[in-house]
């Protein structure tokens, strides 16, 4: 079977949308006709999606961070997971968290991290990252 020829023309008949959408029969649809209500995703396309939003945390935290591969394995990870959260703007809103994060001062990272409003909406997120922190 030619998937190619199949696909073309189901891009013809359903479109292309790359942000959820109502079909006419009122399904939450997603990209060529995918059915999110009934059918949802594969936990492997659930994966492929988080990879490729780990992908562009990283090429954002290394335009932020000039020198992003050289802080701790814990650092990187605790900014991964922030800015996969926060999104790049809401990231970049922790300002003196990233300056502490510049001069390597690690309590000082940890004492931005704790006076946000981010730690108080999410604390057992933010203490889990908190304690990454303290063990480098």
């Amino acid at each position: 079977m030619n998937y190619n020829k199949i696909k073309d023309q189901l891009i013809i008949h359903e479109g292309l949308r790359l942000k959820p959408y109502r079909c006419p029969a009122g399904k939450l649809t997603i990209g060529i006709g995918r059915n999110l209500e009934d059918k949802g995703i594969t936990e492997d396309e659930a994966l492929e999606l988080l990879y490729n939003d780990l992908r562009e945390c990283e090429k954002d935290l290394r335009d932020m961070l000039s020198d992003f591969e050289k802080y701790p394995d814990n650092i990187q990870h605790v900014l991964m997971n922030m800015r996969f959260q926060l999104g790049g703007q809401g990231l970049r809103g922790f300002r003196l968290m990233i300056r502490a994060v510049k001069n390597m001062n690690w309590p000082e990272m940890i004492r931005q991290m704790k006076d946000s409003a981010w730690y108080g909406q999410t604390p057992n997120r933010a203490n889990d990252l908190i304690r990454l922190v303290e063990a480098v």
